[in-house]
């Protein structure tokens, strides 16, 4: 079992950066990681995904080359960094574990998830 503690959400103006922290209380290296964001009336779809030993990596279409996943296992950390923000980024964003070495997009079959972190992107 592992707990997941997101940090680093903010207000940050359209074009800004931030960077988010998945902070575990557990070893990491068993689980695939993924983040995912849920906004307002939205479902909570994945943002970007990365597998055990972050060989292999997944980005939905809408952040593709704008945000990086990164895992430091020996740190039980993952990190998302989001670059050139836009509004439409605003959501509350999740980190989640799944105790599986296939890296998957559906919500659903991720075992364990953080409290969130909100991120607001102002034009």
């Amino acid at each position: 079992q592992v707990q997941l503690v997101e940090s680093g959400g903010g207000l940050v103006q359209a074009g800004g950066s931030l960077r988010l922290s998945c902070a575990a209380s557990g070893r990491i290296s068993m689980y695939t990681m993924g983040w995912f964001r849920q906004a307002p009336g939205k479902e909570r779809d994945i943002v970007a995904g990365i597998t055990r030993s972050g060989g292999s990596t997944y980005y939905a279409a809408s952040v593709k080359g704008r945000f990086t996943i990164s895992r430091d296992n020996a740190k039980n950390t993952v990190i998302l960094q989001m670059n050139k923000l836009i509004p439409e980024d605003t959501a509350v964003y999740y980190c989640a574990a799944r105790s599986s070495m296939v890296l998957t997009t559906s919500s659903s079959s991720y075992n364990y998830w953080g409290q969130g972190t909100q991120v607001t992107v102002s034009s």
